[in-house]
């Protein structure tokens, strides 16, 4: 019989799941990645196919979920205070890169053309408990 994995976490990078990974295994946690090669040989598809996912087997997710809780750090902003959600005050936000304005995708016209990475990003930050999307600079 095989285990039934489920996602506990989702990372733009694979660096950034490859960190995560290490810990879960440190605490005897069984631990995949899945779409990391996928998004190194092309990162600006990252959120286009749901990033790159850290996934457990199902009957340790609610120790996996304790463990990366503890370990994830909270998005600060400049003066150093917790970003919160403006619609539901929750503190579980996370930091995501997009192409929705013009001088964006320009940027990434460009990255695409030369084979060179972005100059330009635009970062937002999405609510893990409502889904509003908000970025601080509006």
């Amino acid at each position: 019989m095989t285990k039934k994995y489920v996602t506990v976490a989702r990372f733009t990078y694979s660096t950034e799941a490859q960190i995560y990974k290490g810990r879960l295994e440190a605490e005897n946690i069984e631990a995949k990645i899945l779409n990391q090669y996928t998004i190194d040989t092309d990162p600006l598809i990252s959120n286009a196919i749901g990033g790159v996912q850290l996934q457990v087997p199902e009957e340790q997710k609610l120790k996996a979920r304790f463990i990366l809780d503890q370990v994830s750090q909270q998005n600060l902003d400049d003066d150093g205070n917790t970003i919160q959600c403006p619609n539901c005050s929750s503190k579980k936000v996370n930091f995501y890169s997009n192409i929705k304005d013009f001088k964006s995708m320009i940027a990434y016209l460009i990255a695409i053309i030369f084979v060179v990475l972005p100059l330009y990003t635009r970062h937002d930050y999405t609510c893990e408990e409502c889904g509003k999307k908000f970025n601080t600079n509006d």
